[in-house]
């Protein structure tokens, strides 16, 4: 993590990539594999921290999982067959293992803890503590900040069982949906979640392809309790958030074209897709395949003459992990640009609000922080910088990106945070410079 890393920059990125296999589906592909009857394949995995988290975590619960280089293999224990850890689950820095795990050890006969690094315990876990409280789940925030370590032990119910609620979440979070909707497998009755703005829809569209009851309406997710998950095989497909970088720098570039193969391209995901759009990048989106639950497609992106959009309400959700390579975008762009309604942005694995700021700042942009998002004049030239990634691996990415387009070198401190979502970006995104 401590790796300092000088970028310089680069006449043209040309040439093909194919990003790794998406972190949300990846972790979700675990979770319901091991919860499943029979061994679920899973191929194009991502083989970042994070998701190596998860695995460990159903590892410790008694779960066999093999790694044979092109496939996971997980060898399902069923809804019940999960074990007592005989120590802390370690989810590292990921937020989302925190969350989903706890709504599956919420209906579990045994005491867990959860805990991770420094960035984890200071992350709102509130979001899921109240509603799997409403339910009946014993789960406590150890050191009572809201924060992990969190304690889950049986919730002592008449038959184990947790109680059906319907939820309507504060904030638009997948995480905090699907935590509720797992727990729901669990309940005493069907357990509905309604939610402000429409989030990702991964767990949905997997707990149905697992074979669980599941219905959407809206922003309204319902799952029935006691579902016989089958075994299944995923095909996990590239991870769009992991292609914004290679979007960004195709547009930004001088003398850029990058193809990028086989991305995911769910509409509840796509928002960099339309939010480049919207400032005139130019990006063609060829060979769509929607013969499995998650969609993909190919992007060709060129060097654009970017124009300043807004970006703000329903939209946000869709692009909330991607807002930092649209702000670096967005200095490229004729204009002001202004993204608002982004607060959540505060409680990542930095407060991205505050580092994308900085940084741009130092870079030379003219920007400036709003309480929920930021404001960004383009078309000040940008000049290398001594960057600060603030451990979070997309403010890492997005500015190497960003190096790319400035004048002069540009060195990013704690440059191998990457390795949380995609070891081997920098190697991917220098290789296609000229």
């Amino acid at each position: 993590m401590e790796q300092t890393l000088t970028i310089r920059p680069g006449k043209g990125c040309v040439g093909e990539v194919s990003v790794p296999g998406d972190k949300s589906v990846s972790h979700r592909a675990l979770m319901l594999g091991a919860l499943a009857e029979g061994t679920t394949e899973i191929t194009n995995f991502l083989r970042g921290a994070d998701c190596l988290s998860t695995m460990d975590c159903f590892r410790k619960m008694g779960v066999s999982i093999s790694d044979e280089g092109q496939v996971i293999r997980v060898f399902g224990k069923g809804l019940h067959g999960l074990s007592a850890p005989a120590s802390t689950l370690d989810v590292g820095n990921s937020g989302t293992t925190t969350r989903l795990i706890s709504g599956i050890l919420a209906g579990q006969p045994f005491e867990s803890t959860l805990n991770g690094d420094a960035s984890i315990q200071k992350r709102p876990m509130g979001r899921v503590i109240e509603p799997l409280s409403q339910m009946g789940a014993n789960i406590r925030s150890v050191k009572e900040n809201g924060c992990a370590p969190l304690a889950i032990s049986p919730c002592g119910l008449p038959g184990g069982r947790l109680k059906a609620i319907r939820y309507r979440t504060p904030v638009a979070s997948a995480q905090v949906k699907s935590a509720i909707l797992f727990a729901g497998m669990y309940g005493d009755g069907p357990v509905s979640v309604t939610e402000p703005a429409p989030t990702r829809n991964h767990t949905e569209l997997m707990l149905a392809q697992f074979g669980a009851q599941i219905a959407c309406q809206g922003t309204t997710a319902t799952v029935w309790p006691e579902p016989a998950l089958t075994a299944q095989k995923i095909r996990v497909p590239g991870d769009i958030s992991s292609a914004a970088y290679f979007i960004g720098a195709g547009l930004i570039v001088p003398n850029s074209r990058i193809l990028i193969k086989n991305v995911g391209i769910n509409p509840t995901r796509d928002g960099i897709l339309q939010a480049a759009q919207m400032m005139g990048g130019k990006i063609t989106i060829e060979n769509r395949d929607t013969s499995s639950a998650e969609a993909t497609a190919d992007l060709l992106v060129e060097s654009s003459s970017l124009k300043a959009v807004t970006i703000g309400g329903s939209m946000i959700p869709s692009l909330i992990d991607e807002l930092p390579m649209i702000a670096v975008m967005a200095c490229f762009a004729k204009g002001t640009t202004i993204i608002r309604d982004a607060a959540e942005l505060k409680v990542k694995e930095s407060n991205r609000i505050d580092t994308v700021v900085t940084n741009l700042k130092a870079m030379g942009a003219h920007i400036e922080a709003t309480s929920d998002g930021m404001i960004i004049h383009g078309g000040a030239p940008l000049h290398g910088a001594v960057i600060e990634s603030y451990l979070d691996h997309r403010v890492a990415m997005s500015f190497a990106v960003a190096a790319l387009a400035a004048e002069g070198p540009t060195q990013i401190c704690n440059a191998g945070c990457v390795d949380i979502s995609y070891p081997d970006f920098y190697r991917t995104l220098l290789g296609l410079c000229r």
